[in-house]
C-alpha cells in the first residue's frame, strides 16, 4: 500500500500526454486538427474524469488508513 500514490501519479501524466498530443496536433492545423483534435480532447476529458476518480478513491483510502 506504500506505493498506491504511485497510481494517481500516473493517471495524471496520461492526462498530460493526451493534453500535449492534442495542442501539438491543434497547433498543426489542417487535415490533421480537423480530424483528431475533438477526439483527443474527448479523450482526454474521460481521462482526467478517470484520473480525478482515482485520487478520490487514492485520498479515501490514505483517509480510512486500509
Amino acid at each position: 500500500m506504500e506505493n498506491l500514490y504511485i497510481v494517481p501519479v500516473i493517471s495524471c501524466l496520461v492526462v498530460l500526454v493526451i493534453l500535449m498530443i492534442g495542442i501539438t496536433v491543434f497547433a498543426k492545423g489542417g487535415d490533421v486538427n480537423r480530424k483528431y483534435s475533438n477526439k483527443l480532447m474527448r479523450y482526454r476529458v474521460i481521462a482526467q474524469a478517470i484520473a480525478v476518480l482515482i485520487i478520490l478513491g487514492y485520498v479515501l483510502i490514505q483517509q480510512r488508513g486500509i
